[in-house]
């Protein structure tokens, strides 16, 4: 399938701000089943722009406009042709839960089977976890138990946009039982690792297929879940929709959890209050797509810093842009 994605992001400063630092991930993978075709970005202010890996092997740019500016415009653009994942078995046999228990697996995913940011155990998630009954699914093989997990996650949760925020930890969600792609995502890398399952987070887009049974906002950029099992590798599963990924599904970056992998995040030296507008269309064929039609308003973003961004600060991010998955 070869698809066209267009992902806007802007700021608009009530004030000029003196200058901003921006990070990106936003490049799709190049991998087996994904092959990029090309990738482009326009900034408005023009910057000079620097790329490198980073220790998840993603790809980030990273730039830096120091003069004073009271509008940031990003538009990346890119061409990916993607083909179907390997179809995985219908069930593994028992002793891929001890083939998960080897020294290998524990070594060579530790960073995906700890607690991190977002992904993480608390009562609420215990108690969702006895009221569903899903301790029961570690009585099957692990294919099957993460494939009804992903299942329990999208009948438990309706998705609605705006009941969670960028920074909201799983109890929220767990209590408004309503939430965004991230916040499922973060559900079941939670639960899976808690089961001995390695799991991350992956960043991306969905060409949706709205008459299909998505549900996910097809102008927003997506996200969902990887786990690692022995005997296959890495399998894709997306509990906003009830699906495991597909050639639909195109990756950008994979991490811990979303604080590892945001499509932007940057700070801005200034008091000026901020509003970030962001738009994505993933289409099968070019079409003209005008400006406002194509942007979409969020809420405000943080007051800037009035200090100048030092490496720290761009990592710690003061939170200028509001969760893009929460479009």
């Amino acid at each position: 399938m070869l698809l066209e994605i267009r992902h806007v992001t802007q700021y608009q400063y009530a004030a000029p701000v003196r200058e901003s630092v921006m990070e990106l991930w936003m490049q799709p993978q190049k991998s087996a089943r994904q092959r990029l075709v090309s990738f482009d970005l326009d900034l408005d202010p023009p910057a000079q722009v620097f790329s490198y890996a980073d220790s998840f092997g993603n790809a980030v740019y990273h730039f830096d406009v120091p003069q004073p500016h009271d509008r940031l415009t990003i538009t990346a653009r890119s061409a990916v042709e993607t083909v179907p994942p390997a179809v995985p078995p219908d069930a593994l046999d028992m002793g891929e839960w001890d083939r998960l228990r080897s020294d290998f697996v524990q070594g060579e995913h530790f960073d995906h089977l700890r607690p991190h940011g977002f992904a993480r155990e608390t009562e609420a998630l215990h108690a969702f976890l006895a009221e569903q009954d899903l301790a029961r699914l570690r009585m099957r093989d692990p294919l099957t138990a993460v494939r009804a997990l992903s299942q329990a996650i999208y009948g438990a949760f309706g998705y609605e946009a705006g009941i969670t925020r960028a920074d909201s930890p799983i109890d929220d969600v767990l209590a408004a039982r309503k939430g965004v792609c991230q916040d499922f995502a973060h559900l079941m890398i939670a639960i899976c690792r808690s089961w001995g399952i390695p799991a991350r987070y992956v960043s991306g887009y969905l060409f949706t297929d709205r008459k299909g049974g998505d549900r996910s906002d097809p102008d927003a950029t997506h996200a969902w879940v990887e786990v690692f099992l022995p005997s296959t590798r890495w399998i894709g599963f997306d509990p906003t929709n009830n699906i495991e990924a597909g050639e639909r599904h195109v990756i950008c970056a994979v991490g811990r959890d979303y604080s590892d992998v945001p499509p932007s995040r940057g700070v801005y030296k200034g008091e000026a209050e901020s509003q970030l507008s962001v738009g994505v269309s993933v289409r099968k064929a070019r079409a003209a797509i005008s400006e406002p039609e194509f942007l979409r308003v969020s809420r405000p973003a943080a007051r800037g810093g009035s200090r100048r961004p030092s490496a720290a600060a761009l990592i710690e991010q003061q939170r200028l842009q509001q969760m893009q998955q929460q479009q």
